[in-house]
Formats: C-alpha cells, sequence, structure tokens
C-alpha cells in the first residue's frame, strides 16, 4: 500500500513537472530569445519629438531582449513627393530583408508611405503621432495595426493664451501641405465650436517663405492671435525648402501678435504658448502595446486605437516681455517657462 501511494505521488509529481516544462517551452516569453523592432519615424531620429517618443517607447519594453533599427524618413526637411516615395521603397525593402517582428512608426508621412502597406500582413505594426484618422491610412479594422491618436489640447491652449491676454477674438490658423494638418484644423474648429466669443476667421496654406511673410504682416491688423501649426517645407526664391526654426525667428521678430502651437519645441523657437501633446507618453503608451503584443498576450485588433490625455502647459518669457505681455504669477507657476529664445544666449537675454 506505500509502495502503490508512493509511486502515485511520484507519477504525479513527474507528471506535473512535464506539464510545467511544456507550458515553459510554449510560454510566450520563451517563444523568442529576442525580438527585431524596426522605429519608421516620419522625421530625424534626432528631432526632439521624435526622441521623445522613442524614448518612452522603449521604456515599456526595458525587460525585453530588443534589437532595434532605425529608419528616418526626413519628411520635414525634404517634403517634396519623389523623396516620400523614395523613403517609401527603401523602408519596405528593409523591411522585407530584416524581418522585425514589428514596426513602430511615428508620425502621419510613416504611416501614409509605410504604414499602410503593412495592413493585413504579418508584420504588427504600432504607431504613435498620427493626427489623421487611422481609417485614412486603412488601419481601421486592420488585423495587424493599433496605435496611438495624436488629439491635441486645442480648447486648453486657447483657454491659456486667453490667461496671457483676455481680449483674444479673432485668430488666424497657418498650416502647411502636409498631411496631417486637415485633421487638426478640423478639430480645432471643433473644439472652439462651444466658446461664442472666439472666432477663426481663416485658414492659410502658404506654399513658400514669400507668401509666408505676406500673410503674417497682412494678418497684423486683422486678428488678434495666430495659430502657427504648420511651417514645415516653405520654399525660398531659389526653391530650396527654409528650415522651420528660420521661419518660426522670422515670426517672432516681425509680428507683434501672440501666437499659439500645440508643440513644445516650438516655444523655445518663439511661439508664445502652447499645452503640448506629450511625446514621452505617446510613445510610452505605443510601447505598452507593442510589449503586449510581443509577449501574445494580445493581438493588435484587440487593442483599442486611443490619445494620450496628458498636457503641460508651456510659455515663452521671452516672446511675452517682447510683446509687453504680463503674465500672472500662478500662471507662471502651473506652466514650463522659457526664459530666452533659442538663438540667444542666457547671459545676452539678462
Amino acid at each position: 500500500m506505500w509502495i502503490q501511494t508512493i509511486a502515485f505521488i511520484s507519477f504525479r509529481s513527474l507528471a506535473v513537472t512535464l506539464l510545467l516544462l511544456v507550458l515553459m517551452v510554449i510560454s510566450p516569453s520563451a517563444m523568442a530569445d529576442s525580438f527585431r523592432i524596426l522605429h519608421i519615424t516620419s522625421y530625424q531620429e534626432a528631432w526632439e519629438w521624435s526622441q521623445d517618443q522613442f524614448n518612452g517607447f522603449k521604456s515599456e519594453l526595458s525587460e525585453l531582449d530588443i534589437e532595434y533599427k532605425v529608419f528616418e524618413m526626413d519628411t520635414k526637411n525634404h517634403p517634396d513627393q519623389a523623396w516620400k516615395e523614395q523613403k517609401s521603397r527603401e523602408a519596405l525593402a528593409l523591411i522585407d530583408s530584416w524581418k522585425p517582428d514589428l514596426v513602430y512608426a511615428n508620425d502621419d508621412n510613416a504611416q501614409k508611405y509605410v504604414g499602410r502597406h503593412l495592413v493585413g500582413s504579418q508584420i504588427p505594426v504600432v504607431f504613435s503621432g498620427v493626427n489623421a484618422d487611422p481609417a485614412t491610412y486603412g488601419y481601421v479594422g486592420s488585423p495587424n495595426v493599433t496605435g496611438v491618436l495624436e488629439v491635441e489640447h486645442s480648447r486648453q491652449t486657447i483657454d491659456l493664451l486667453r490667461q496671457i491676454k483676455p481680449d483674444i477674438r479673432r485668430i488666424a490658423l497657418i498650416v502647411d501641405q502636409g498631411p496631417t494638418w486637415p485633421s487638426v484644423v478640423t478639430r480645432f474648429k471643433d473644439a472652439l465650436a462651444g466658446v461664442d466669443d472666439v472666432e477663426i476667421v481663416a485658414v492659410s496654406t502658404p506654399r513658400t517663405f514669400a507668401h509666408y511673410r505676406e500673410l503674417i504682416q497682412n494678418y497684423q491688423d486683422t486678428v488678434d492671435a495666430l495659430g502657427v501649426l504648420g511651417v514645415f517645407g516653405l520654399t525660398d526664391e531659389n526653391g530650396d525648402t527654409v528650415p522651420f526654426d528660420e521661419v518660426l525667428r522670422w515670426t517672432t521678430e516681425n509680428s507683434k501678435l501672440p501666437d499659439f502651437s500645440f508643440w513644445g519645441n516650438r516655444i523655445k523657437l518663439g511661439t508664445l504658448s502652447a499645452v503640448r501633446v506629450s511625446g514621452w507618453a505617446q510613445g510610452q503608451v505605443a510601447g505598452e502595446m507593442a510589449r503586449r503584443i510581443l509577449t501574445r498576450e494580445m493581438q493588435p485588433h484587440q487593442i483599442n486605437m486611443v490619445p494620450t490625455l496628458k498636457g503641460k502647459p508651456v510659455i515663452s518669457l521671452a516672446r511675452a516681455r517682447q510683446l509687453n505681455l504680463s503674465l500672472p504669477t500662478s500662471l507662471l507657476l502651473n506652466a514650463s517657462v522659457i526664459k530666452a529664445f533659442s538663438w540667444e544666449s542666457v547671459a545676452e537675454y539678462r
């Protein structure tokens, strides 16, 4: 009797041990020793917005063994169609040869020229920084795509601007030719629809720097504030692209209108205010999605495409002083304050 009992216990222990070993073999964490992730950025890797998203993304995957590769589309400096199509071919060729386990794509051009070609494929795609409706790229209903939407803090940005200068009523928006802006403008209009005493009087889309300068000059006496949103790809008299930081510096030095944007990097370049979308938060949520996909916890289509909710007020004290605007102490205490323009040293500013 004792021998039978011992034998039964031993057999049961052996069975449990074998079952555990089988589970370990087929568990998600053991299915791959390492993963490959291709990060496709619409811009440059060194771009602060791209860095913030990528660093946030990687922070959620630190416990996994991952090999990263970065592909820069650099479409801010090269807005022409031929460049974008060439980068599309290069990225797709890299995906075919390197065979990543997941593609992480930032911002709209990466979706338009690369991500949409992967819809329905075996490669999971996670995006962030996307302003357009995901349906634009065929993502809605796709089994292998999910990601993070970049929804601007439109109403909060205008509320911040009017705390700085309460009499703002008439606003003009300036956007470039990029695919980002139609959705941004629509959301901005929707956000301000319930504000009776604020009116969007114009939405301008200049193609050249000369046209942009003309618009800014004409707006000086017709509006109360400018939404300087898209200023990329403006060309000079030789057809060369004018860097966006030069466009913003010219605006700061030649416009007397309070201005706003939705991104923090514009503030150090002279724009007065923003309630910025957090690039880190965008990447962090995308990284959490990627972790669930790689560990087989969830499939892409089971993860909802969502926006991030965090926003941070940012104010240029240098620009406020240039415009002779007094900022309430309470406002400064609750915002990130940029004391000097990026092109001047603190010593010169003081």
